[in-house]
């Protein structure tokens, strides 16, 4: 007999308000996304009070446009799930409030999902995960390798030890005045470069798999400094496209160095700097020559949305992972397994 499991997700850990219908896991039957990047634009970066203020005003409606795009009533639920950390505290406990209310209204269980578990399940939306895996997740908060062999086994591998991929992108976009979001401007101008200025690449230790982004971005501010102070003109290009070739090249290799020390038979990306088409052109030349299924979720599913929530919560829900009605923001939540 087919099951049908269907979940409603919600998503609120930074600047997107977020609901989908999710069903079996894998199935998007809606998918909801308010953003707020034109409120944040002119403040250059997520200003935490507006993000949690435009939650408030979108949380009810983006719900019930969820249930009405998928024709779904709260009977035909199996459960409530919502990103219960990392992300900003206050802009999370907006989703966990509705969502404890939901459950509690309709006599739901609900399901806290960590929200990198969340990025990397939203691959499971268009592809079937093989363990064991290697996820690379990269965004503006994360960068991390994380090793699963099983549904709901999570080994973090290696991080960052200070900017994330994503952070380094938007700090260098305003050294070079470029608007936000500054990454997607950055990936932009990298591929109409045809010059590259050439920037250091951080590989730390020999058998390390962390990361760190820290000195890249400084090298690119005191690049820039340099050249003001000798009345010189920088290219943005130029800078753009050294600057990714750097950290494209260290986030591939250590990727690819790493699913050959695990042996793993799929290599995922997962995050929103994982939407960067230097990224996904690096990582798809590489294990196509290596051999190993590599994948990455289209655009829509790479940035913050509530259908990989779902795609999370539904291994959980089916192994008994549940929730409660005391569940609290948790900023600073650390990816742990659930098996």
């Amino acid at each position: 007999m087919m099951k049908n499991t269907m979940i409603l997700a919600i998503e609120s850990s930074c600047d997107e308000t977020a609901a989908a219908i999710i069903r079996n896991g894998h199935e998007i039957v809606s998918n909801v996304v308010a953003s707020q990047i034109e409120s944040h634009k002119r403040f250059g970066g997520v200003v935490p009070e507006i993000a949690s203020r435009h939650h408030v005003e979108q949380i009810t409606m983006v719900i019930e446009e969820a249930l009405a795009q998928a024709d779904v009533k709260p009977a035909d639920l199996a459960a409530v799930a919502v990103t219960e950390g990392p992300g900003l505290v206050g802009a999370l406990l907006i989703g966990i409030n509705a969502a404890k209310a939901f459950a509690f209204a309709h006599n739901l269980p609900i399901v806290g999902v960590h929200h990198i578990a969340g990025h990397i399940y939203a691959n499971a939306l268009v592809q079937p995960m093989v363990f064991p895996l290697l996820a690379l997740v990269v965004s503006g908060g994360h960068t991390e390798l994380v090793y699963m062999k099983e549904h709901g086994s999570f080994e973090v591998i290696g991080e960052t030890r200070d900017d994330a991929a994503g952070e380094a992108y938007d700090k260098v976009a305003r050294v070079l005045n470029l608007p936000y979001p500054g990454g997607p401007r950055i990936d932009q101008l990298a591929h109409e470069g045809e010059e590259a200025v050439t920037f250091p690449r951080v590989w730390l230790e020999e058998d390390s798999y962390d990361f760190s982004f820290s000195g890249l971005k400084s090298a690119v501010i005191n690049y820039k400094h340099n050249m003001d102070q000798r009345g010189g003109e920088i290219s943005p290009t130029a800078v753009a496209k050294g600057f990714q070739e750097s950290v494209v090249e260290v986030l591939t290799a250590k990727t690819l160095r790493a699913a050959r020390a695990y042996q793993v038979k799929q290599v995922i990306a997962a995050g929103g700097v994982a939407a960067n088409k230097g990224l996904r052109a690096s990582l798809e030349a590489v294990f196509a020559k290596e051999g190993i299924a590599f994948f990455v979720p289209p655009l829509k599913l790479c940035t913050d949305n509530a259908a990989m929530i779902g795609a999370a919560a539904t291994p959980m829900y089916e192994a008994g992972v549940r929730g409660n009605l005391m569940m609290n923001g948790r900023p600073g939540m650390e990816l742990k397994s659930w098996v």
